[in-house]
């Protein structure tokens, strides 16, 4: 049986919006990993008020011991490399290994700006992405050379950083299902984390990454194939789908169709959600990263925690 792992969103912008006291996502986060869960996820944004990605997890290392902790997904060009190549490794020390680092580049039509507020030019930004990533295993490693020279990047010394708790630093993933996107985490990458609305889009996606890997002498079972999923679970689907209009209205201010255009959502009754993660995991992916499509999350953790994990287990 495959080793299929349930992991979940943790809600940093919705305690935001509602004004939460930011420790109710630390309540959330050991709620989450005593119902189950494998992993704990935290995403990025400056378009978007949420609680900073790498202080929430270096937090949630405190309050938990067993879920992986993950970034879904970090945007590294916000942030000055060897700042953010000590941060994360402090994180994967503080949380004895479990840090995982999905690392994604930008979206057309919704990054242009946050790029340009952080000087990084929208066109090189896959450059930048890859150069720092590779700055990130080359400060991790044991020996690291004295500088760096990468496409977009040049630094004639290095620092030490904190030591990561895995020798190498934690896995890094690529969040994108661009050919450019599956020709690089097949090339570099430890793992693959997009959200394609087709699940044969998904099988179509993995096929073409681990030809990439094989083509770069990689071992394509060793890059793990991941998943971010939004889920709502109602048994009223007329209802649900409407409740899945007003969350992207209110989140994206975008509709629905659109957003499901270009992002998997599963809606529908527990059947329905059960189903659909399937779906999915027969299509190859064996990390499963649920966003919960709901104004409060806290109010149906139990419920789509129950959901996604009989997914899990009936695999």
């Amino acid at each position: 049986m495959d080793d299929i792992r349930v992991g979940l969103l943790l809600p940093t912008r919705e305690a935001q919006v509602h004004g939460w006291d930011a420790r109710r996502i630390l309540d959330v986060a050991r709620r989450a990993e005593a119902l189950g869960f494998a992993s704990l996820w935290a995403g990025d944004s400056l378009r978007r008020a949420r609680y900073e990605p790498l202080s929430v997890l270096a937090a949630v290392a405190a309050v938990t011991e067993r879920a992986e902790l993950g970034t879904a997904a970090l945007m590294p060009a916000f942030r000055q490399p060897l700042g953010a190549a000590a941060s994360l490794a402090s994180i994967d020390a503080l949380s004895g290994g479990r840090l995982i680092v999905a690392v994604g580049a930008g979206f057309p039509g919704l990054s242009e700006d946050e790029l340009a507020l952080v000087g990084v030019p929208y066109r090189r930004r896959f450059r930048w992405l890859d150069d720092v990533v590779s700055l990130w295993r080359t400060v991790w490693s044991s020996e690291h050379s004295p500088a760096f020279t990468g496409d977009v990047l040049q630094l004639r010394w290095l620092p030490d950083v904190p030591r990561p708790y895995r020798v190498g630093g934690p896995p890094v993933w690529l969040a994108g299902a661009s050919s450019a996107a599956l020709a690089r985490t097949g090339r570099r990458y430890d793992g693959w984390i997009p959200y394609p609305p087709d699940p044969a889009d998904y099988a179509s996606g993995l096929a073409g990454l681990r030809s990439a890997a094989s083509d770069a002498g990689r071992d394509a079972n060793e890059i793990t194939a991941a998943m971010y999923l939004t889920v709502l679970v109602d048994d009223d689907a007329e209802r649900g789908y409407r409740s899945a209009e007003e969350w992207c209205l209110r989140w994206y201010e975008l509709p629905f169709e659109l957003v499901s255009s270009v992002q998997a959502f599963v809606i529908g009754s527990a059947a329905d959600v059960t189903a659909g993660i399937s779906r999915y995991v027969d299509a190859g992916a064996r990390h499963i990263v649920v966003r919960m499509a709901s104004a409060d999350p806290v109010e149906e953790l139990a419920l789509v925690a129950d959901v996604a994990l009989r997914a899990q287990r009936s695999i």
